[in-house]
């Protein structure tokens, strides 16, 4: 699904990452991230793309201090770090300033 965000400027957390053979617990640690993320102040929205064990999650926020939050998130900050020990055998994050976006869209 695309996400629906205000007009520009807002910031983008581009995660991209390359995942290990080892499953365990995944799913349940990124649906919760997922959920939680939606709950902090700033959280504009979501997209998230994964094939052949490379993934890109997208994720939309207000200002750079709600970003800084979300990085400090306690919960948020053992989930990052059972990341690199056990699902990600590499991982960048780059995050950007949006000052234009264009859409189009045939769905109602």
């Amino acid at each position: 699904m695309i996400a629906a965000t205000p007009q520009p400027p807002y910031y983008v957390v581009i995660f991209t990452s390359l995942r290990t053979e080892v499953d365990a617990g995944y799913a349940e640690a990124a649906q919760r991230m997922l959920e939680l993320a939606a709950q902090q102040p700033g959280f504009l929205g979501v997209e998230s793309a994964r094939s052949d064990g490379l993934g890109i999650t997208l994720s939309y926020w207000q200002s750079e201090e709600a970003i800084r939050a979300w990085r400090e998130h306690a919960e948020h900050s053992a989930v990052r770090e059972q990341g690199r020990a056990d699902w990600y055998a590499a991982f960048a994050t780059r995050v950007a300033k949006v000052e234009r976006a264009y859409s189009f869209s045939r769905l109602s």
